[in-house]
This record gives C-alpha cells, structure tokens and sequence, in this order.
C-alpha cells in the first residue's frame, strides 16, 4: 500500500466513523422551508420526520470543509472522548451506557477510526511489511554446508560401526534426520519447498493441499492476513463480548449492551496505543515503546472498576481474568484469520 493509500485510509475512517456518528447541529450553508428528502415542512434545524438537516451544503468549499471537519474533528466529540478514554475510561463507559452521549464519540465510530488510523500508520511506516534478511542467502548457504558436514563425520562414523560389526541404530536415525533437514534447507534455497512440504506435511488432503501452497506462496498469505485483519478487525467485539460476560453470569444488572460498549472502547484504546507506540518506536525511542505492553492490564483494570462499580479485590482479580481470555480471543481471531487466508 502507498504513501497516499495510507493518507486516504486515516481519512476514509474519520469519514466512515462519522457517518455512524449522531450528529449534533453543525450548520450547512442553504436553509429550505421544507425538507429536501421527504418533502415535510421544517420547523428547525431537523425534519422532524426523517431527521436529515433542514441545512444542505451545495459548494466545493462546504464539501471540502465537511471532509476536514470528518477528519480532523469528529464534532469536537473527539477532545472531551480521548482524555476519558485515557485516563478514566470506567467514567467514559458509565456516562455513555447510563445515556449521556451528545458529547462523546460513540464507541463503534471510535472503533472505525481507530482501527483505520492503524493500518494507515502501519502501510505508511511499512510495520506490516515482512522484513527480509539481505543475509538470508548466505546464512541459508552456512547451515546447508553445516549440515552436509555433520552428515559426513556420521557416515564415517557408521562405516566404522559397520567393519566392527558393531550396531547403526542410532547412528542411521541420526543421519535420516538430518538429511531430512537438508532436503527442506535446500527446498528454501531453490523454492521448491512447496514440492517438500507436500511430503512433510502428515494432514489430511483439504487441509495438506492449502498448507502446500501456502509454504509455497508466504507473501500471499500474509498479504491475505494483513487484508483480512483490515476488513474482518470488527470480529473481535463478538468474540470478546462473551468472556466478558463470564465475568458477570446471569447478572440482571449487567447486559450485553453494556459489555459490548466495554469492549468496543477499550479495542479503541488498545487500537490507538499500538499506534501511538509505534509512531514512538519510529521516533527512536523504543525503549520507551516497548513499555506499552505494561499499559493494557492497567487499562482494563480502570475501566472495570470504573465501569461496573467494583471493589479494588473485585477488579484486580477480573482483570487478570480478562487478561487472560483477551489472549484467547486474540487467539481465536488469529486463527479465523489464518483459516481465512488459508481457504480464500
């Protein structure tokens, strides 16, 4: 993906986001005494029938004006959602579920254009790019070389065991295992590892005949990884949403509205710290980037305490239980990936 590509991603997404976003009253440029869409006569800002603006916008600078304000303000939401979502996302959380939400950025909005921003800030700096060794060649030649030597001083080692009448056993198993070894380093060198994989590979035919091509082909599995992961990054709210709910079983108090408004906006954040780390390691501090990963727990910790109104024991043991079933939701989501890019 270019440059450009991942410009227009991080803009596509602040658009995209603001269309599932409430609108709020931001003025257009034309006012109607009835509405353009359905025809009812306007008493205000709104049609109160189909709820388009009684305002429309009509010149390049109005659609220009609203692509930059889809961008770069989210309605001003943005700058009272952000702080929160850092710092006491338990409060966001509560105030959005109990119906306060003129002010915030709605959690799925933030989503979309978290998770755009990512993969702009990903193409842009080339992280999701597989990163190819230019000594690979040689290092490939040293171990195929090693190999050989080893498989020699065995052979002779067995040719000795041979005239003293002596057992092979394990020297025969030794070098079967190696030769096996060399066969694939040199499968690599020549790319005829497909060809080998084919006959490494003990899998039913379904399963054996992706994996052939995939070994063959690595570049476009994980393109197709790295598309899908774009696309199908939604999954990971319905995944999520369950274990959570283990945490609270059969609370009447608790609803899946308010788990997936949880997990909709702690995504968002974990979203935008993997961007905000990477722009950081790009800055030549990776060090502190690398602190990030202390971030998350700390995080989820906030947000439940703050969220569902728990005690301080409460909250540190589910999150260590969240912790833990977020691992196997990201799990389970690398693998619907993989099965993904494995059958497409």
């Amino acid at each position: 993906m270019s440059d450009l590509e991942a410009v227009g991603d991080a803009a596509t997404g602040a658009v995209l986001a603001s269309t599932v976003e409430p609108k709020t009253g931001a003025d257009g440029h034309t006012r109607e005494n009835n509405c353009l869409n359905c025809g009812t006569e306007l008493t205000g800002d709104y049609c109160h029938t189909c709820g388009q603006r009684a305002h429309v916008h009509r010149t390049l600078h109005a659609f220009w004006h609203d692509l930059l304000h889809g961008v770069l303000h989210f309605e001003g939401k943005i700058w009272h959602t952000l702080p929160l979502l850092a710092w006491r996302p338990g409060e966001l959380t509560r105030r959005y579920i109990d119906g306060e939400r003129a002010k915030f950025v709605s959690p799925m909005a933030l989503f979309l254009f978290s998770v755009f921003l990512m993969f702009a800030v990903a193409s842009f700096t080339g992280s999701l790019s597989p990163r190819i060794n230019p000594n690979a060649s040689a290092e490939m030649r040293k171990n195929i070389a090693a190999n050989e030597r080893q498989i020699a001083t065995l052979q002779r080692q067995r040719d000795d065991s041979v005239r003293a009448g002596r057992s092979t056993g394990p020297l025969d198993g030794q070098i079967a295992e190696l030769q096996s070894e060399l066969a694939i380093l040199k499968g690599m060198q020549t790319g005829e590892i497909g060809r080998i994989a084919k006959t490494q590979i003990d899998a039913p035919s379904w399963l054996s005949k992706p994996l052939e091509k995939a070994v063959k082909n690595p570049d476009l599995l994980f393109y197709k990884l790295k598309t899908n992961a774009y696309k199908f990054s939604w999954m990971l709210i319905p995944l999520s949403v369950p274990f959570l709910w283990l945490l609270f079983p059969f609370s009447r108090r608790f609803r899946f509205y308010d788990h997936t408004v949880f997990v909709t906006y702690s995504l968002s954040f974990m979203t935008l710290l993997v961007v905000t780390a990477v722009l950081i390691g790009l800055a030549g501090l990776p060090q502190l980037a690398g602190l990030a990963m202390l971030v998350p727990p700390f995080h989820i910790y906030r947000q439940l305490k703050g969220t569902y109104g728990l005690t301080t024991r409460s909250a540190v043991v589910r999150t260590l239980l969240l912790v833990a079933f977020s691992i196997v939701a990201l799990s389970l989501f690398f693998l619907a990936l993989f099965a993904l890019g494995l059958f497409d």
